[in-house]
C-alpha cells in the first residue's frame, strides 16, 4: 500500500504522524511538501529539519515526479497545499482520496452564502461528494463547516494534529512538576489577538494576594510590549515571566513543570497543537470552547475544564476552581496524560488512518468510537459547548 501525504510544509506538528506512518509502510509512504517554510515560522523556533527526512519529496523542485506519485499512489492525503490543481487531477479520475481541512469559515458561517464562494467549495468539494473521497476533520467545528455546503455526507471523521508524545514511568511526570508551594501556570503561543495572551495578565492581577501562584508566558508576538506595559500598570511583574519565542522541545520543559495549562484561543484557532502538548505534560487544562482542538481533546471536569464563549469570567472561575481543589487539579493531569497516550497520538493515528484505507478498499470501514478516525458530528458553532460543555 502506497500513501502520499500532500501539504505546504512538514513541521513538527505534522513530522510524528509521518514518521509513524513511514515506520509502518517504509519507503511506501511519502510526503509531498509544495513550498518552503516561511521566515515568520523559522523566527518562532520552528525547525525546517524534516525537509532531510528521507518521505520527504519537493513539488517546487521535482514536479514531474510528485505528480506522478500522486496519481499512482493507492491513496492520497491532501492537507492545504496551495496546489489545489494536483489533488483534483486525481480526484477527476475517481481515485481514493482523503482530505484533512481545518474550518471553512472560521469568521462565520454566514459566509457560506457568498456565491463566489460557494463556486469554489462546489469546485473544491461538493461535487466530489459521490466520489471516493472522504474528510478528516481538524477540529470540532469542521464537519458543520462542510456540512453546510453539502460535501462528504457520511464521509466526515475526527482527526487533529499530532505533536511528539512523550512517555513517563508512573509518578514521574508528577515529581518534575515545581512543589515550591506555589502553583505555576503555563500560557503559549503567539503574543496575537486572537489568542488573547492579555487575558493572563488580567489573571495575575486578580489572583495576587490571594492565590500563590506564577505564570510563565512561553512565546512572543506584536503584543507583547502592550502586556508588559499591562503587567508594571497592574503591579504584577513579579508573578509572570516571558521567555520569548522558545523552540518547541523548550515549551515541553517549561509545560512538565507546571501544574495548569490555560488556552485562551478564540474562534480563529482552527486547532491549537499546545493542548495536545500540555495534556501529555500532565497539566490540567482550561481551555476555550472556540478553539478548534478543545471539544475533541477535553471532557469537561474529567481530564480538563472548558469555558464557554471566550469569557474571561468563566476562565478565572475555572482556574480558581483548580487552585482550590488541587487533588482535582491533579487528577485532570493524570488523565490527560492518559488521553494523548493512550488514544489522541500519532503511531495510534497512523493505525487507524492505515485500517481505514483497508477497509474502504474492501468495502466495509467500521470508525472507532472514540479519538481520531470515528464519525465526526455536525455540531453547529453556538451549539458546542451545551452539548459539551456540561458533560
Amino acid at each position: 500500500m502506497t500513501v502520499t501525504f500532500i501539504s505546504n510544509y512538514i513541521n513538527h506538528h505534522q513530522i510524528p504522524f509521518s514518521n509513524a506512518c513511514y515506520e509502518l509502510l517504509g519507503e511506501k509512504y511519502h510526503f509531498i511538501q509544495t513550498q518552503p517554510m516561511e521566515q515568520e515560522r523559522l523566527s518562532m523556533g520552528w525547525s525546517s529539519e524534516g525537509e532531510k527526512l528521507p518521505y520527504v519529496s519537493f513539488a517546487y523542485e521535482d514536479e514531474a515526479s510528485c505528480k506522478k506519485l500522486i496519481m499512482e499512489s493507492d491513496v492520497l492525503l491532501a492537507g492545504w497545499s496551495g496546489r489545489e490543481d494536483l489533488v483534483e487531477e486525481r480526484l477527476n479520475a475517481g481515485k481514493l482520496t482523503i482530505r484533512i481541512s481545518e474550518r471553512l469559515y472560521r469568521e462565520g458561517q454566514w459566509k457560506a452564502i457568498s456565491p463566489r464562494g460557494l463556486y469554489h467549495k462546489y469546485k473544491e468539494h461538493t461535487r466530489y461528494r459521490k466520489k471516493p473521497a472522504y474528510l478528516l476533520c481538524a477540529g470540532a467545528y469542521v464537519a458543520s463547516d462542510f456540512h453546510l455546503i453539502h460535501a462528504y455526507p457520511g464521509k466526515m471523521f475526527k482527526w487533529g494534529y499530532f505533536p511528539e508524545v512523550r512517555y513517563y514511568e508512573k509518578n514521574q511526570l508528577m515529581r518534575m512538576k515545581q512543589s515550591d508551594g506555589q502553583i505555576h501556570i503555563v500560557w503559549a503561543g503567539r503574543f496575537i489577538p486572537l489568542k488573547h495572551p492579555e487575558y493572563m495578565v488580567r489573571l495575575a492581577r486578580s489572583l495576587k494576594g490571594v492565590e500563590k501562584f506564577h505564570i510563565h508566558m512561553a512565546g512572543s508576538g506584536e503584543m507583547e510590549e502592550e502586556l508588559k506595559r499591562l503587567s508594571r500598570e497592574y503591579n504584577v511583574e513579579d508573578k509572570l515571566t516571558f521567555y520569548g519565542f522558545q523552540k518547541p522541545e523548550e515549551v515541553r520543559s517549561i509545560m512538565e513543570k507546571c501544574q495548569i495549562h490555560i488556552f485562551t484561543s478564540n474562534y480563529l484557532e482552527g486547532w491549537g497543537a499546545v493542548v495536545n502538548e500540555a495534556m501529555n505534560s500532565g497539566c490540567a487544562v482550561v481551555a476555550n470552547v472556540q478553539a478548534g482542538a478543545v471539544p475533541y481533546l477535553i471532557r469537561h471536569m474529567e481530564n480538563g475544564m472548558i469555558y464557554p464563549g471566550g469569557s474571561y469570567k468563566k476562565m478565572e472561575e475555572a482556574v480558581c476552581f483548580l487552585l482550590k481543589h488541587p487533588k482535582e487539579m491533579e487528577r485532570m493531569g493524570e488523565k490527560a496524560y492518559e488521553t494523548i497516550t493512550g488514544l489522541w497520538n500519532a503511531p495510534h493515528a497512523a493505525k487507524e488512518l492505515l485500517r481505514m484505507i483497508g477497509e474502504l478498499k474492501e468495502g466495509n470501514f467500521m470508525p472507532p468510537k472514540e479519538g481520531p478516525l470515528s464519525p465526526a458530528e455536525v455540531i453547529a458553532p453556538e451549539r458546542m459547548y451545551k452539548s459539551i460543555g456540561s458533560k
